[in-house]
């Protein structure tokens, strides 16, 4: 046995008994972090006062970048999805696809309505067109909700600033712009060959009814024009694009463009924008104004309590040393270091449901053994953690079950549908991220 054998026998046993609190006990998965840690910290041998200062440190490390990043989307979506310019953009977009490309029109606006706005809620903003869509056309409703769906679970799972690819970006501390970048660069074609290819295959396979629960189709009057909703959607990418490219091969850059482009500048600058013409100019209060923010922030604290108690878990890893050593075996093996990102992903995804949790949690168990390996992209790890967490939604996913509600399916309409477009998706992403690895 090794010196360093009995610290990851630690971490093995620390990790299981994370899955045991979370699976079994049901704890709360920011409860659950924390105790794995103190059991970590302590199967390892650190004292208190270093395990205390660990702990406090990585949930600091992980909270104080991500945690304004988080707000600000959150707060944009809020007033996106008030206002109806998510439901207005989707209309638009039909009527300019026409009627031979609806499933790409539903796929496009879920793709940037999915941008500020979390699955869960762009999802029901946008599946009574899907629902009026089957309605007219007689066609089974997963020609048109499926491509919608996995348009927003993609973009929910792969794209900053949605909380679990901003949370592990963090955690391997990768260039956000880039993973945004490439989030969406990769999530095109995972939506488009799960959605398109996969969803319209099975809908033809399968006819599928308009469900009962279809009676409520709510509209709002004057939703914002397009072009402004278009510009609040790709303001924040923009920036940071523009920033990212000017700044091109210079990591040190200090001037105007690495101000506006960062993180924080481009989306406080939507959220004014956002908060003037969503707000201010559709004749709201600014009681009112400063209620629905406030309203926008309450869903995030469960998410932002698990981000740090996953980097806490992560910080407790590297100072415990099982990080440093198990980095070194990793980096004299061929295995490669994007595989390891995914499966570990793919298997908490599995087992516990949630793709944000997984991610996260994968983020905080990897960064620590991959961080020292030379020759590795952070983002791209990060974005194979991602895939990784998006496969295979099934019975303990949230999700999976409103999906199942909304579209009016069986549990194994479901699993057949769904659940093996889920499959596709992560494995159509993981694909390309090796393939581009190999052609750094």
């Amino acid at each position: 046995m090794t010196p360093g054998t009995p610290l990851l026998l630690a971490t093995l046993g620390a990790v299981a008994f994370l899955l045991f609190l979370i699976l079994y006990l049901r704890l709360h998965a920011f409860l659950a972090l924390l105790l794995a840690s103190f059991a970590l910290g302590m199967m390892t041998g650190m004292s208190p006062a270093r395990l205390l200062k660990s702990l406090q440190t990585g949930f600091g490390e992980a909270l104080g970048f991500i945690a304004v990043v988080v707000a600000l989307g959150a707060i944009i979506g809020r007033f996106l999805e008030h206002s109806g310019g998510g439901r207005h953009l989707a209309e638009w977009l039909l009527d300019k696809f026409g009627p031979k490309l609806t499933p790409w029109a539903l796929l496009t606006a879920a793709f940037l309505v999915g941008l500020p706005l979390f699955f869960e809620v762009g999802f029901i903003i946008i599946v009574p067109l899907a629902w009026s869509l089957a309605r007219e056309s007689k066609k089974s409703l997963l020609y048109y909700g499926l491509p919608m769906g996995c348009a927003l679970t993609v973009v929910h799972a792969m794209v900053p600033p949605h909380p679990a690819p901003a949370a592990a970006a963090q955690l391997f501390h990768a260039d956000l712009g880039k993973t945004i970048l490439w989030g969406i660069a990769i999530s095109i074609p995972m939506a488009i060959v799960g959605g398109i290819g996969y969803g319209l295959w099975i809908a033809n396979r399968m006819y599928v009814p308009v469900p009962e629960i279809a009676t409520k189709d709510v509209r709002v009057e004057n939703p914002p024009g397009v072009r402004l909703v278009l510009l609040l959607l790709l303001m924040p990418v923009t920036l940071i694009f523009i920033a990212t490219f000017v700044n091109l091969g210079d990591a040190k850059a200090d001037n105007v463009y690495t101000l506006i482009g960062h993180p924080f500048s481009a989306l406080l600058l939507t959220c004014g924008l956002t908060l003037i013409c969503l707000g201010v100019q559709r004749g709201m209060s600014r009681a009112q104004i400063s209620n629905m923010a406030t309203e926008s922030l309450a869903p995030i604290g469960s998410l932002l309590a698990i981000m740090g108690g996953g980097g806490a878990f992560k910080q407790v890893i590297v100072d415990s040393g099982v990080g440093p050593y198990a980095g070194q075996l990793l980096a004299s093996s061929s295995i490669s270091p994007i595989l390891v990102a995914y499966v570990v992903a793919t298997g908490l995804r599995v087992a516990q449901g949630s793709a944000t949790v997984a991610i996260i949690t994968a983020a905080g168990i990897v960064a620590p053994l991959v961080k020292d390996i030379p020759g590795q992209s952070a983002e791209l790890i990060v974005l194979a953690l991602c895939a990784g967490g998006t496969i295979l939604s099934h019975v303990n996913d949230a999700g999976f079950w409103l999906v199942n509600q909304y579209m009016g399916l069986t549990v194994p309409e479901t699993l057949r549908t769904w659940t093996v477009m889920k499959v596709i998706t992560s494995v159509v992403g993981i694909g390309i991220i090796l393939a581009v690895d190999a052609l750094r």
